[in-house]
């Protein structure tokens, strides 16, 4: 059964294998864009990336100017690594029309088997512990399954921004089983 579970150097094999299915594409929550993927192959390296994602959540953490304290997360299911998910603690003017509170990315191989929508479940309680109590969860327009599950987890349309649907989601319930 899949679960979120904070960054763990111990799933660098799994990570890396679904890293790779994304072919160099975008992964929203991932938190690697800084880190180049063959930099990432090396044990170290991937140890300093998870202490880097783990810290991000703290405000006092040095960011890049525009960049907000972030809760990343990882979807696993046992010792299988199925894809990130981030929250963002506070909303930013390119967060409140495109990005959101909350952004997640699940490695192709593992796509339409409901991982994104019980971990968007899973996350919206922990977005009212860092005292969010609405969320912002934005997705492309022709994202149909991500606006499956931003809608199956209670997210309300509200408009499009710039090729993105932008919804709002009460945290203190979710729509997902």
């Amino acid at each position: 059964m899949a679960r979120l579970i904070a960054p763990d150097a111990k799933f660098h094999s799994s990570w890396l294998e679904g890293s790779e299915e994304f072919d160099g594409a975008r992964r929203d929550g991932g938190g690697a864009d800084d880190w180049p993927l063959e930099e990432l192959r090396d044990f170290q390296s991937f140890r300093r990336f998870v202490a880097f994602l783990l810290e991000d959540a703290w405000p006092g953490t040095p960011r890049k100017p525009g960049y907000v304290p972030c809760t990343y997360l990882w979807i696993v299911d046992g010792d299988t690594f199925l894809g990130s998910l981030a929250i963002r603690h506070e909303l930013t003017d390119f967060l409140l029309n495109e990005g959101g509170h909350i952004g997640y990315s699940v490695r192709p191989s593992a796509r339409r088997r409901g991982h994104a929508s019980t971990a968007l479940a899973d996350a919206l309680p922990l977005a009212r512990e860092l005292g969010i109590s609405r969320v912002l969860i934005t997705c492309d327009e022709d994202n149909l399954g991500s606006r499956a599950t931003i809608e199956k987890n209670g997210g309300v349309y509200e408009d499009s921004r710039n090729g993105k649907r932008r919804y709002w989601a009460n945290t203190e319930h979710s729509g997902a089983p």
